[in-house]
């Protein structure tokens, strides 16, 4: 696995466990129902006391730690999945400092502490998906784990 595999894979995990543990009720402090601009009243708590969360922002973190899984299958994919989180999350992190833009139009809350979160994961995300790249001399000329040398004068 090259170093954006990796990337890939951890980020994965980490956003599949920050979704699944932000529909446990007993690690949101405090829990509160607000109405967003549709007239529907949600539920919006905070994961660990720190991160503002609610049920569609779980869902987002859910796929994005799924797609993570699926990209780190192989290095085209893995980048891929870095370049399109760079630019998601540099999206999402500018919309957490407007006013306005904060909550995503009333749907996800991206304000606070989730403004550096995803700063920090567009900022990696960056990194591998645009800078590290294995040339295409280091992919072609490692031979895979285990192969067998083959004679091709035959």
């Amino acid at each position: 696995m090259k170093t954006g595999q990796y990337f890939a894979l951890i980020t994965g995990i980490f956003f599949l466990s920050f979704g699944i543990l932000g529909f446990i009720p007993g690690l949101q402090h405090p829990i509160n129902v607000i109405e967003n601009h549709g007239g529907v009243e949600v539920q919006l708590g905070y994961l660990f006391g720190l991160f503002p969360i609610n049920a569609a922002e779980n869902g987002v973190y859910i796929i994005v730690g799924i797609l993570g899984l699926v990209a780190a299958i192989g290095l085209g994919g893995s980048r891929i999945y870095g370049r399109g989180l760079a630019l998601f999350f540099g999206l999402i992190a500018a919309f957490g400092l407007l006013p306005g833009f904060d909550t995503t139009f009333g749907l996800i809350p991206v304000f606070g502490n989730d403004v550096w979160l995803h700063a920090i994961v567009a900022a990696i995300s960056f990194y591998f998906g645009f800078i590290d790249s294995p040339g295409l001399l280091e992919i072609a000329s490692k031979p895979p784990a285990g192969a067998l040398p083959v004679d091709v004068r035959s």
